[in-house]
């Protein structure tokens, strides 16, 4: 290698590792990333929040349920007395509900009926297949060991599906790539905004202009906010041309809580460029929060199979509560608990996050 190869070498080298945060997004953020990933990210469905309706001194559901409970695979669900079913799945309080036949599972046992309904939410069409395995073995384990060998045809469950009759895998990825692609667009276009205007020395006749500091960062942030809610507005549409992905619930509650969202992203991006040198710090300090966000969303894998350490960092992330808004609105119609709920988390998020936006901001122009 030719002396002035390495003397240019060197010298990117030392220029890029210069600066300190960049020497922690290059080997900090690798390191975090991946104990968060390993620790958060797993196949196996667990915690599957399940309730149980039977008549009061049906021994022998009590029995089944709790083989249940006792899996380790299912959470049990409590509610009040005269509770809808369908009104649990609905509102996210239930993953599944098994209901005792008539008259109590005993007597409809020995009667050649012992069979027990089981409502699965299949918005998820993974956990609900998840959900249909399970049972089906131990419900099969509780038959052998209520009636020994002949036990396994005596006890059955019928399943009824709910939201996703096909159980279509597309019927939940959908929703939330559509959170994920609005989120990623956002972020990094607001973030290398400012970095751009800095390198290109277009950054001095803003601060010159006459305008004060609120004007100057609504100016850079309001064009994002609408062309985040145009890319809204866009992944729907396809999602429900290319993939028939339903829309059930109110349009309004779907714009709304784009519009939250959408200020929660632009609001960081404008944070991660005002702490940003240039373009290329931009791009990584962009997706060094994207990853996590993303992985840790439940976009594609369930929130409630990570530790609880991490599932509270969940709770900081707003694609999560996006992401369960849209999948709320467009298959279920838009439980208005649920929406009001996780919409109220967002707006929380979102003023926090336009605070120290603007804050971070005024410093920068000053």
């Amino acid at each position: 290698m030719n002396r002035t190869l390495q003397a240019f070498i060197r010298k990117e080298l030392v220029q890029t590792l210069r600066d300190v945060r960049m020497r922690a997004l290059l080997f900090g953020a690798p390191i975090i990333q991946m104990t968060i990933f390993g620790l958060a990210l797993s196949t196996e469905i667990k915690n599957i929040k399940l309730a149980a309706f039977s008549q009061a001194g049906d021994a022998m559901f009590e029995r089944v349920t709790e083989g249940f409970y006792a899996s380790g695979w299912f959470a049990r669900v409590v509610y009040t007395p005269g509770a809808d079913p369908f009104e649990l799945i609905a509102s996210g309080r239930a993953d599944a509900v098994l209901i005792a036949p008539a008259g109590g599972l005993r007597r409809s046992a020995e009667r050649g009926g012992g069979k027990m309904q089981l409502l699965v939410d299949a918005s998820n069409a993974t956990k609900a297949r998840a959900v249909e395995a399970y049972a089906k073995n131990i419900i099969s384990a509780a038959a052998v060991r209520e009636y020994g060998a002949r036990g396994e045809p005596a006890l059955k469950f019928d399943v009824r599906v709910l939201y996703n009759p096909a159980m279509e895998s597309s019927m939940f990825l959908v929703p939330g790539v559509m959170g994920m692609l609005v989120c990623l667009i956002t972020i990094i276009l607001t973030a290398m905004s400012l970095t751009r205007e800095r390198e290109m020395g277009t950054f001095e006749t803003i601060v010159s202009a006459p305008l004060s500091n609120t004007e100057v960062l609504l100016g850079k942030t309001v064009p994002y906010i609408l062309l985040g809610l145009v890319d809204a507005a866009l992944v729907v549409t396809a999602g429900y041309l290319i993939f028939g992905v339903p829309v059930r619930g109110p349009l309004w509650q779907l714009a709304l809580a784009s519009l939250v969202f959408v200020v929660n992203t632009v609001s960081i991006g404008t944070f991660i460029s005002t702490v940003s040198k240039n373009q290329q710090q931009a791009m990584l300090g962009g997706f060094m929060f994207l990853f996590p966000a993303i992985l840790m969303s439940g976009v594609m894998y369930p929130v409630e199979n990570m530790p609880k350490a991490v599932i509270a960092v969940a709770y900081l992330d707003p694609l999560m509560y996006f992401v369960r808004l849209l999948r709320n609105i467009m298959l279920k119609g838009g439980d208005t608990q649920v929406f009001w709920t996780n919409l109220g988390a967002l707006a929380l998020m979102a003023v926090f996050a336009a605070g120290f936006a603007y804050k971070r901001f005024r410093q920068t122009l000053n």
